[in-house]
């Protein structure tokens, strides 16, 4: 390989934001691409980011895979919870949760939210009549 091929490549990779910064990046349209157990590339919509004000604050990802995943249905998303690694603490990465509780809490404060949205449209509607 070309030394001007692989310092174009090492430039595409760089800009390459992280999921994590996608995920914060308000203005990102673009797929949200993670990695599964066997090193294949799954592409995930963000649906909401749900910060949990438990205990430990934690910050949640509720993201939809793009293609049929074997074991989530088509309307359905899956829970990620942002972590910092303990190696590095500017390092961030995203752990699905299996804890159906967490799950729950965090659809629960996901759903109110859309509920609050949607009343607040209701009012700007009547307002806009």
């Amino acid at each position: 390989m070309s030394e001007e091929k692989k310092d174009e490549l090492k430039n595409n990779q760089e800009e390459e934001l992280s999921p994590i910064d996608c995920l914060f990046d308000e203005d990102n349209t673009d797929p949200i691409t993670l990695f599964n157990e066997k090193g294949e590339k799954v592409e995930f919509e963000q649906i909401a980011l749900i910060p949990l004000e438990d205990e430990d604050d934690k910050i949640y990802a509720i993201l939809k895979p793009i293609e049929v995943m074997e074991g989530v249905g088509e309307d359905e998303a899956l829970v990620f919870e942002i972590v910092e690694s303990e190696d590095d603490e500017e390092e961030e990465y995203l752990n699905l949760v299996s804890d159906l509780d967490v799950i729950d809490k965090v659809f629960d404060v996901y759903n109110k939210l859309m509920d609050e949205e949607d009343e607040k449209q209701k009012i700007d509607k009547k307002k806009n009549d």
